[in-house]
């Protein structure tokens, strides 16, 4: 049997080297439009900050390494250009020659990946304007930094690699701001989420700026400013990182079905198309919790599908049960990590989701360099199903969304992963797993031991008519009553039982304490702000 793969960075070497394994008997034939394959694309911003010194260690393997390591057949600079689904052939190009090749096969994997969305802003072909999605990509921004005349820079765009991109600059000491046209950075996460993350970006230098329209690259001969509807910005180099686009223009008339470019694919990895099948960047598959079609250009699902499409053409019958959307970003001083669903999407697939977001301690609080996780988790109420979750923090943030994504993929309830057996010992964690920890907390809100208001209620005015209450350790909130937890024994002078309160405290758990105390001296109208005046801004 013959193989042919379009593509050659994390699907398409993945499928041939596990087909491979499953059948040496068989031809496999892979084309890559680059010269190189198999290329760490996650690790370009850590090269750009010199966390990652030498470019060789980005290659996982050149062509004749993989070649000899795997006994595929590799054609580098040779670009699909035409699929003839009838006759099984594939037309490619040689893009230095421009020789004109015919390729036959028996079963083809087209995993052509994605390119930078080029934005309609004047001035992108200024020097000093780059867009990163290749290792020559990253060693032309590199070479730019080193020769020591950046000082400011630019980044369009406040997704993941957007941001990952400004941490490494900011880290090679150079004044960056990130300007995108969403109202928050880091998509996939609730707005009040990403307006914390924002506010944490700022105190740790890095300027953000959400709602903002680039609409030009300025400078003489290379970049010098970028220009916004709010004003200019200095910037020596501006990376453009404004999204991707499937490489699929070439498969127009071609019979495959696709949305937006990117095509669609079954639980098995096929497409419309008998004995065509897609995976990585280009391709759309099924999400795990909603079921419907998804675009998630992601290096591990395209390892994960590639597998599982290899062991598929080899005779196996095995579906993918689809992504979350997990992602986890390393930024200036902390962590962000998150899976499945939002509030807002859990709602618009028919969910009834509860949330709560809880300040937890990462590790034993005695213990050195120990602080906090952030976390948002969202279930369905009337069942309990966990539904996603988000997480800040200077410490592992990913096991806390690798334990929500097993308990998700599982279909968990709060109330079914509320006693897991988790690891504990005080560098690592505490007593009570700062997951389980927050789980706790949100079965004691739907239960209505703990009553609240979340941090987006309170920002979109949800507490008007309640008096704040400082519950804090020591007074923090100016102008607020304070109350010493511990020394309430009863009715509180000047508190009337009957007012609307809200307590505050450093992160809720002293606040949610108070509240236990107060319901049973007759306060029946309290809140606990969830998150404390460690998440939220609050004023008397």
């Amino acid at each position: 049997m013959k193989l042919l793969i379009l593509g050659g960075v994390a699907a398409g070497t993945k499928i041939a080297a596990k087909f491979m394994r499953e059948d040496r008997s068989a031809e496999v034939v892979l084309l890559n439009k680059g010269t190189d394959i198999s290329y760490a694309g996650c690790g370009l911003p850590y090269y750009i900050g010199n966390i990652i010194p030498q470019k060789e260690q980005l290659i996982v393997n050149t062509p004749a390494q993989y070649a000899r390591l795997t006994g595929v057949t590799v054609h580098t600079q040779t670009e699909a250009v035409q699929i003839d689904p009838q006759a099984k052939q594939v037309i490619a190009v040689n893009t230095v020659t421009g020789e004109r090749t015919c390729h036959g096969y028996d079963k083809l994997a087209v995993c052509v990946g994605a390119s930078p969305v080029k934005p309609p802003i004047t001035g992108c072909d200024l020097e000093n304007v780059f867009f990163i999605r290749t290792p020559d990509d990253a060693i032309r921004l590199r070479t730019a930094i080193d020769a020591g005349n950046i000082r400011t820079a630019a980044v369009v765009g406040a997704g993941y690699i957007g941001l990952e991109i400004a941490e490494n600059l900011l880290a090679r000491g150079i004044e960056t701001t990130v300007l995108d046209l969403a109202p928050h950075a880091l998509p996939g996460f609730d707005a009040e989420m990403a307006a914390y993350a924002e506010r944490k970006l700022k105190e740790a230098g890095l300027s953000v700026l959400t709602g903002v329209a680039v609409t030009a690259i300025e400078g003489d001969g290379r970049a010098q400013k970028v220009t916004a509807e709010t004003g200019s910005y200095p910037a020596d180099l501006v990376v453009i990182s404004a999204g991707i686009r499937p490489n699929t223009a070439f498969l127009e008339g071609s019979g495959i079905e696709m949305v937006k470019g990117a095509i669609l694919t079954d639980a098995q990895g096929r497409t419309n198309l008998p004995d065509i099948y897609a995976a990585g960047d280009c391709a759309m598959v099924r999400h795990a919790l909603t079921q419907k079609p998804v675009w998630s250009p992601m290096g591990s699902i395209a390892n994960i599908a590639g597998r599982l499409i290899a062991r598929n053409m080899a005779g196996a019958d095995i579906s993918y049960r689809g992504p979350l959307g997990t992602a986890v970003c390393k930024l200036p001083g902390f962590h962000a990590g998150r899976t499945g669903l939002t509030e807002q999407q859990a709602k618009a697939e028919g969910f009834e989701p509860v949330s709560v977001v809880a300040v937890v301690d990462d590790k034993a609080h005695y213990y050195p360099g120990a602080g906090s996780f952030i976390i948002k988790m969202i279930a369905d109420r009337p069942t309990l199903k966990l539904l996603g979750i988000q997480v800040f923090g200077a410490g592992a943030v990913d096991k806390i969304v690798d334990i929500a994504v097993t308990g998700i993929m599982l279909n968990g309830t709060l109330t079914g992963l509320a006693d897991l057996d988790l690891a504990y010992a005080p560098p690592f964690s505490t007593a009570i797993h700062p997951f389980t920890h927050t789980l706790n907390i949100l079965r004691n809100k739907i239960s209505g031991s703990l009553e609240t208001i979340t941090p987006a209620e309170f920002a979109a005015g949800g507490a008007g008519g309640y008096r704040i209450v400082d519950a804090c350790v020591k007074p923090s909130i100016a102008g607020a009553p304070y109350l010493e937890l511990t020394e309430v024994e009863g009715v509180v002078d000047g508190l009337d039982p009957n007012e609307k309160i809200l307590l505050v405290c450093n992160k809720g758990k002293r606040a949610y304490l108070l509240q236990n105390r107060l319901k049973y001296f007759g306060y029946r109208n309290t809140r606990v702000l969830e998150g404390g005046i460690t998440f939220n801004r609050v004023e008397a």
